[in-house]
């Protein structure tokens, strides 16, 4: 049995703004440590996954810095799409990849922006989905216990009773809930956080977008078609141009009767927002997260980021203060959320210096 990985890491990260630009999105920074957020994803693989066997789809844009990023992963295993069309048609189009070389290969499916300790225990994890995987032709996702009714992730429903050891049918997928229905179904014990990694035959997975996916499957048996040839190009961005924008989870995973869970057990975070960055931090006596040079006076529980110029704060408390070369962030903690719209006030006013 092969074991593949497919990083995902096409995305921009607007709620990451003014770090997380279009060229160097939040996966590409270093929010934590001295590694990138891609570089840690890759290196969580080792052990799992041969070099040689780990795949990075992404897009034009951001190729050639994931290349100098990651030098051990070889060039022609970094997919470029020729624009975003969701987790759908990434993910269908790196099975292509991949089943040209193999049938029956186990691929693991990453996003490159989450945050995972407890390297011992999500390698567990991992061996344990790939084997049921193999073994079952079932597609399989890990869920993460809730630790607080966060409003921020999906949910998945499992039936209690597992399948097998530590495996579990999947009984439903929720969208993001609002506080009350988060704290609901925290309560419950049967609602997992929807991480999104998957672990699924490349065979298995190519035969459920054919079954539920059908113009995405004709799609991506053109382009398969010219794999290795010079039409290769041109016939990826004519099928690209015809798909829908559509997630795996909607497409394939809340339709299909072949989808089991398995617990993370592992301490987790998709790092979806400044929020989320400010939690994982340390924090001085008075709840504060300084970096660069920072003065604070009476300022408490608040994530202060000015590695380039001289920052005061005095007298606030659960701000967010993002300051770069060329832009200011200031935002409640609260509202971290809404720091996209400030990109898609930039985009429509054409205010491309900021992007």
């Amino acid at each position: 049995m092969k074991v593949y990985a497919v990083v995902m890491a096409g995305g921009v990260g607007s709620r990451f703004w003014p770090r997380s630009k279009e060229k160097t999105p939040k996966q590409l920074l270093k929010i934590f440590g001295n590694n990138t957020m891609i570089q840690d994803t890759v290196n969580r693989l080792y052990g799992i996954v041969e070099k040689e066997n780990i795949y990075v789809i992404t897009n034009k844009i951001q190729k050639d810095e994931i290349a100098a990023q990651l030098p051990q992963i070889p060039i022609e295993n970094i997919i470029e799409e020729p624009f975003g069309r969701n987790t759908a048609a990434c993910i269908g189009l790196a099975a292509t990849i991949i089943g040209n070389k193999t049938k029956d290969g186990v691929t693991i499916i990453l996003p490159a922006d989450h945050i995972i300790k407890d390297i011992e225990s999500f390698h567990e994890t991992l061996k344990r989905a790939v084997k049921f995987a193999y073994n079952s032709e079932g597609l399989v996702t890990i869920g993460i216990k809730p630790t607080r009714p966060e409003t921020g992730y999906g949910y998945i429903q499992i039936d209690e009773k597992p399948f097998e050891e530590e495996i579990h049918k999947v009984l439903t997928f929720a969208e993001k809930p609002n506080y009350a229905t988060a704290v609901r179904f925290m309560e419950s014990g049967d609602f997992f956080w929807n991480s999104g990694m998957f672990i699924w035959r490349v065979d298995v997975i190519i035969d459920e977008i054919r079954r539920l996916m059908p113009e995405l499957y004709e799609g991506l048996e053109s382009i398969k078609a010219e794999i290795g040839t010079a039409k290769y190009e041109s016939t990826l961005t004519n099928v690209y141009g015809l798909l829908r924008n559509i997630s795996i989870d909607y497409g394939i995973m809340e339709k299909s009767q072949k989808v089991y869970l398995t617990k993370g057990e592992f301490s987790w975070s998709d790092v979806g927002s400044w929020e989320e960055v400010y939690q994982l931090s340390e924090k001085n006596g008075e709840g504060n997260t300084t970096i660069g040079s920072v003065y604070t006076e009476m300022t408490v529980d608040s994530y202060i980021y000015s590695p380039e110029k001289f920052t005061a704060v005095i007298g606030a408390e659960n701000l967010i203060v993002i300051n770069t070369k060329d832009a200011l962030l200031i935002c409640r903690r609260d509202k971290t959320q809404e720091v996209k719209k400030v990109v898609d006030h930039l985009k429509i006013n054409k205010i491309t210096e900021h992007l």
